[in-house]
């Protein structure tokens, strides 16, 4: 189990790391930066959750195996410590996350606006149509 720990660690870690990653690079206007690192989040995010699974299963067999005994007494205290390093990882990817997504909303809405600027939109019951005279694209004679 210690050794699934680890690896969950390791990912939350990369996870975090590419994220802030993604933070400058968004800051920067680098997206083409951010659509790259997808992949290998994507394999980050998969990974941990395969460990997370077996950390679990693990957990349950030596439930089982001593009946009557909560976490702290089936548990080693190397594997606690883990436990507990990777819940505060978890933590602190979520707040690394929620101000990634702060930068996210911002950004895309700048975009929707901009895009209707361009080209209006006129709402007919709850579909929107694009307007017949759009105001930047508006050619003069």
């Amino acid at each position: 189990m210690i050794h699934h720990l680890d690896k969950a660690i390791k990912n939350l870690e990369t996870l975090q790391k590419l994220t802030q990653e993604d933070i400058e690079d968004i800051k920067a206007g680098r997206h083409i930066a951010i659509f790259q690192r997808v992949p290998e989040k994507e394999n980050c995010i998969k990974d941990f959750e395969r460990m997370k699974t077996l950390i679990d299963q693990e957990i349950v067999k030596l439930a089982q195996m001593n009946p009557g005994c909560d976490l702290a007494g089936i548990l080693d205290e190397s594997a606690q410590e883990r436990l507990a390093k990777m819940r505060e990882n978890i933590e602190k990817l979520q707040k690394i996350n929620r101000r990634y997504a702060q930068f996210v909303i911002t950004i895309g809405e700048f975009y929707n606006t901009l895009f209707e600027e361009m080209l209006p939109m006129e709402e007919d019951g709850y579909a929107k149509k694009i307007s017949k005279r759009p105001s930047l694209l508006e050619i003069r004679v």
